[in-house]
């Protein structure tokens, strides 16, 4: 197990495509635009950026061995969650699973589109199979957030493998929303 672990690993469903307008990755270059830009106060150390790229063309396996090693050094993972998400396409259940299982990562679970979350039950099905069979047999720890630049920057902070949250799925009060 890696002791530098202080990334944040972005995890999403790219629909096979490297056209952002077609899969959540649009929302992964909204967070890596918030990060590097002096506009905005905003930062996180991103998983990805902390080994070599890999090509599109890229084997399977050595794609898989670049994600683990990012896996390996990551503190927890942030899941953007779409429609695009629950569809089994791609390498998310299979990063869920490595991050969960082999790793122990709590996943923070972003929902683009919502002021609050305070009840996940109506938004199951944004969530891959993988982490919902995790949520429902109590082998992960999660909190559920707005994509919302300000909530995502506290959350990174406070909830890692280091301090994990206390439950399989945690949201924010309706306090804390009033605060922030």
């Amino acid at each position: 197990m890696s002791k530098y672990r202080n990334g944040t690993y972005v995890a999403f469903n790219g629909m096979g495509t490297t056209n952002p307008t077609e899969s959540d990755m649009k929302y992964y270059g909204l967070l890596q635009l918030w990060n590097k830009s002096n506009k905005y106060d905003f930062t996180f150390s991103d998983s990805h950026d902390k080994t070599y790229s890999v090509a599109d063309s890229s084997k399977l396996a050595t794609l898989k061995a670049r994600l683990l090693e990012r896996l390996r050094n990551s503190k927890h993972i942030l899941l953007i969650a779409t429609e695009f998400a629950s569809i089994n396409r791609g390498l998310l259940n299979w990063e869920i699973e490595k991050a969960v299982e082999k790793y122990g990562l709590p996943i923070i679970v972003v929902y683009p589109g919502f002021e609050k979350i305070t009840n996940t039950n109506s938004l199951r099905n944004r969530l891959p199979a993988k982490l919902l069979e995790y949520i429902d047999n109590k082998t992960v720890k999660t909190i559920h957030i707005p994509f919302k630049q300000g909530i995502i920057e506290k959350t990174i902070a406070d909830f890692s493998v280091h301090t994990p949250p206390k439950y399989t799925i945690t949201t924010y009060t309706e306090e804390f929303y009033k605060n922030n």
